[in-house]
């Protein structure tokens, strides 16, 4: 069986010659992260681009090219045992860097998908994202870890939440818990009391809870990113809240269970407007999006009405149906077999059963305190 890298090289080749190209030039986090096989370029936490680039060539070479403040770690550490070579140049003399980058390239045909070292380089074709679509057996275990290691971090949080903590403790409590799993947080969200039925995608605040909340994370393991969304409440749960959370829940399921290989995500669309309608909540779907394919991206396509995208073979999925106050949301891959939830809740958290035209699917429930 081919490596993880093998596998990647042959599809970037396929790609490089339908584009008449002798290379790409990936500095972009999601696309160094792909290529290296789930190794780092950040250092902000809030840009899409890294810090180093990764020149990858049709002879099946890669190379990194760091300033010297980078190159000493990524030789040292990060790219060590990848077969990756580190070049170095000056961060402070941007001349001088585009001298050694240029001279790498080497009058080669290269595409980039950013313009980090100014050399106007041909712009990255569009295609090139999916080809981190398909998962190799690689990815899928990679996947699961980063999964496992979030669920776990994301129900040691909402078990340590207690009224009377505002917001922003649920948030740092969630991105500690995150960040032990030895994940990174890239994406972190709160709601909770009366922002919880208002916002659709809040940000932690000063707000104090009392009655519940809703904790989001994007949690990112060796490039792949995981998004799960678990409610908690510190009462018994009215009647309608419990109806409201089985009806949402029958909505994940029918959109998840929809979601095969060979389908588009229009096809996959109409089935979710659907099984909203079904449910009491016709247009609902129309104040937020309902998510979409996963992987180096937190969302790598997001669904809308009539996208002729198809699902792929072992491609991840997260869906995120909602109403207002209620929502799920969990990270899943699709295969012929059908789907793995690799977000699955542990035996301790409490499950509803989502019911559909598609079949049945055992979800998170709300965790009452």
């Amino acid at each position: 069986m081919d490596s993880e890298i093998d596998v990647k090289m042959q599809r970037l080749n396929a790609f490089l010659d339908e584009h008449k190209l002798d290379g790409v030039l990936l500095t972009l986090r999601s696309n160094f992260a792909w290529i290296t096989g789930g190794k780092c370029n950040r250092i902000p936490n809030i840009t899409p681009v890294g810090v180093a680039s990764i020149l990858a060539t049709k002879d099946g070479k890669r190379v990194c090219l760091a300033n010297r403040i980078e190159a000493p770690r990524f030789a040292g550490e990060e790219l060590v045992g990848t077969g990756i070579e580190t070049i170095e140049f000056p961060w402070f003399d941007g001349a001088a860097g585009q001298k050694i980058v240029r001279g790498t390239i080497a009058g080669r045909k290269i595409a980039a998908d950013s313009e980090t070292f100014g050399l106007h380089l041909l712009p990255m074709p569009g295609e090139f994202t999916a080809l981190r679509w398909e998962l190799t057996s690689a990815e899928q275990d990679r996947y699961r870890d980063g999964a496992k290691r979030a669920s776990i971090a994301m129900e040691k949080a909402c078990r340590a939440l207690r009224p009377g903590m505002n917001e922003f403790d649920a948030a740092a409590i969630l991105d500690y818990e995150v960040r032990i799993a030895g994940c990174n947080p890239a994406v972190t969200l709160v709601s909770s009391d009366d922002r919880l039925p208002r916002y659709r995608h809040p940000i932690p605040t000063a707000s104090k809870f009392y009655r519940h909340v809703m904790l989001v994370t994007c949690a990112e393991f060796g490039g792949l990113i995981v998004s799960v969304t678990r409610f908690v409440r510190f009462a018994k749960p009215s009647g309608e809240d419990v109806d409201k959370h089985q009806r949402i829940s029958n909505v994940d399921a029918a959109v998840n269970l929809a979601t095969k290989p060979g389908r588009t995500l229009g096809e996959i669309f109409s089935d979710l407007e659907s099984a909203y309608a079904e449910n009491g909540f016709p247009d609902e779907w129309k104040n937020h999006h309902q998510g979409g394919s996963a992987g180096y991206a937190p969302r790598e396509v997001v669904a809308k009405p009539g996208l002729p995208v198809p699902v792929l073979h072992d491609q991840a999925f997260a869906w995120n149906p909602s109403v207002s106050g209620a929502k799920n949301e969990d990270t899943v891959l699709v295969t012929s077999k059908g789907i793995e939830v690799l977000t699955a809740h542990s035996n301790d958290w409490p499950s509803v059963t989502g019911k559909s035209k598609f079949g049945e699917l055992r979800l998170a429930d709300v965790l009452v305190v």
